[in-house]
């Protein structure tokens, strides 16, 4: 980890920091230093992330947390500043996928990922806003690339990023003279358990090196969050062959 990436004395929080993109980017901004809060429902999996980043010398919280719950969310922060003082780093990182085309899908499919995808993020955004002013630090968004073009296979989760994209763009706009970062992190296909609730996960369904894996898309966020006066505002991650595919789609 180089000097200009080092994250000493920071905190930060990381929702679905359980598993994927969440673990791989605590365990990594825990490794620059930083002292990390991981957010997700499953606190046995979240201890699990937390020992191997004690057992590798960094300091870990675990703090069981639904998003969709905006007074546990509140909790959250409230209790992370208690513990360290400050929140100088958030990823907003927890989110759902569902694969249904709009005739199919259920109601409680959509109702999940609007919770997750749009409220939990905007509720943890509300809670964090004051704290990460104050601090002049880095809020970061999990984006997609299925936020900036078109998602015949899925459009409600589609949707759900493109407003995650207008969202963080719009809270930039509103808090950049205040010294507060934000930065979005839009990758393609990632190697991870994202489409588990509707069959086969990517990291069943690709092939090593095939698609990006969680730890290119945590060096993303680190990234991100080691931005002191400037803003790394948007990091496409794309597969390299991925406008080829996209294009013979079309």
């Amino acid at each position: 980890m180089s000097e200009s990436t080092r994250l000493d004395g920071e905190t930060a929080i990381v929702t679905g920091a359980n598993a994927g993109i969440g673990a791989e980017s605590a365990t990594q901004l825990a490794a620059a230093g930083a002292e990390v809060v991981l957010a997700a429902r499953r606190e046995d999996r979240l201890e699990a992330v937390a020992a191997d980043i004690r057992s590798a010398g960094g300091t870990a919280m675990v703090a069981p947390t639904d998003v969709t719950d905006e007074q546990a969310v509140a909790a959250l922060v409230e209790t992370t500043v208690e513990k360290f003082g400050s929140v100088d780093i958030v990823v907003n990182n927890a989110g759902v996928g569902r694969g249904d085309s709009v005739a199919e899908m259920e109601t409680e499919a959509y109702r999940q990922m609007m919770d997750v995808n749009v409220d939990g993020v905007f509720f943890l955004t509300r809670a964090a806003l004051p704290h990460l002013i104050e601090s002049e630090g880095n809020l970061i968004y999990i984006g997609s690339f299925a936020g900036q073009y078109p998602r015949p296979s899925n459009p409600v989760y589609a949707a759900t990023k493109w407003w995650v994209r207008g969202f963080a763009k719009s809270v930039m706009a509103q808090v950049g003279e205040e010294g507060l970062a934000v930065s979005i992190i839009n990758p393609s296909e990632v190697r991870t358990e994202f489409g588990s609730e509707d069959g086969q996960p990517f990291q069943e369904r690709f092939e090593p090196g095939s698609v990006s894996e969680p730890a290119e898309v945590a060096e993303a966020v680190c990234y991100a969050a080691s931005q002191d006066h400037s803003t790394a505002a948007e990091i496409d991650l794309f597969r390299r062959d991925k406008f080829a595919a996209f294009e013979k789609k079309r």
